[in-house]
C-alpha cells in the first residue's frame, strides 16, 4: 500500500481523484484492511496545514486527540481526553472519531458548540452541517464554531463490554436577542440527541431546566436527565470563562 502525504489542498484533491483511501490514525480500519485486503494507495492529511489547526474557533480533522488542549473550548478538550486509552489518543484523529467511529465521543461536544464542518472533496472545499457529514461520510478537513461563553462535558462510567457510556455536553452562547442560548447534547447508546433553549439574563437555573425539560432531552430516561440536570446546573453557575 502506498501512503500519500499531501501538503496542499490541491494535492489532496488529486489524491482523492486517483482513488486514495483516506486514513487518519487507522485505529478503526486497520483490522478491516488486514481481513479484507489493503487498498493500493491511502492518503493521510497529517502534513496538510488546513487539517491541523487548533484554535479558539477551529480544529483540524487530522489533529491527533492527545494534541487537543486549552486552546479549544472545555467541552471538546474533555471529550478528547476521554476517548479510549492513552495509546488510542496518541493515534486517533478528530475526523476519524467524528466520521469514522460509531461512538463519536467528540460529536456531542461539537454539536453544543454549533460547529460547522469544513469538507474536502475532489472538486471543492465547502462548509456544511455535521448532519450531512455523518450521513454521507465526507472527508472532514476541520470544524469551525463561534467561541461560546462556556461549555462542559461529562462521560459517565461504563461497564467493560457493555453498552457505550452515557455522554452529556452543554454550552452557553450569546443569543442575538441579548439573552443566552443553552445547547445540550446527549449520547445515549449509539444515538446522539441535541436540543436547546434561550433565556434572559435574569432567569434562574430552575427556569432554564424547566424549559429544557419540555424538549426531547427532557423525555430521556431518568439517568440521562439527572446527568443533564447536574451538568447544566454546574454550567449555569459559572456564566463566564471557557
Amino acid at each position: 500500500m502506498l501512503l500519500r502525504l499531501p501538503t496542499s489542498v490541491s494535492e489532496a484533491q488529486e489524491c482523492m481523484a486517483e482513488g486514495a483511501a483516506p486514513i487518519g490514525g487507522a485505529t478503526l480500519i486497520w483490522a478491516t484492511w488486514q481481513r479484507d485486503g489493503f487498498p493500493e494507495q491511502a492518503m493521510s492529511l497529517r502534513e496538510l496545514p488546513e487539517a491541523n489547526t487548533i484554535g479558539r474557533e477551529t480544529l483540524g480533522g487530522a489533529v491527533i486527540l492527545n494534541r487537543i488542549d486549552d486552546r479549544v473550548p472545555e467541552a471538546l478538550r474533555r471529550a478528547a481526553a476521554t476517548v479510549g486509552t492513552g495509546a488510542v489518543r496518541r493515534t486517533a484523529t478528530v475526523g476519524g472519531n467524528i466520521v469514522g467511529s460509531t461512538l463519536r465521543c467528540l460529536l456531542p461536544a461539537a454539536l453544543v458548540l454549533e460547529a460547522r464542518a469544513v469538507v474536502l472533496d475532489p472538486d471543492s472545499v465547502y462548509e456544511t452541517d455535521l448532519t450531512e457529514v455523518l450521513a454521507k461520510g465526507h472527508l472532514l478537513l476541520g470544524l469551525r464554531w463561534r467561541d461560546p461563553i462556556t461549555s462542559a462535558y461529562r462521560k459517565l462510567p461504563g461497564e467493560a463490554g457493555g453498552p457505550p457510556p452515557l455522554v452529556v455536553a452543554a454550552a452557553l452562547h450569546t443569543a442575538g436577542t441579548g439573552g443566552t442560548r443553552l445547547r445540550v447534547a446527549v449520547r445515549d447508546g449509539y444515538d446522539v440527541l441535541t436540543e436547546g433553549t434561550e433565556y434572559d439574563t435574569g432567569s434562574d437555573s430552575e427556569q432554564v431546566l424547566d424549559d429544557l425539560r419540555r424538549t426531547a432531552v427532557g423525555a430521556l430516561h431518568a439517568t440521562a436527565w439527572e446527568a443533564v440536570r447536574e451538568l447544566v446546573t454546574g454550567l449555569l453557575s459559572r456564566p463566564t470563562g471557557r
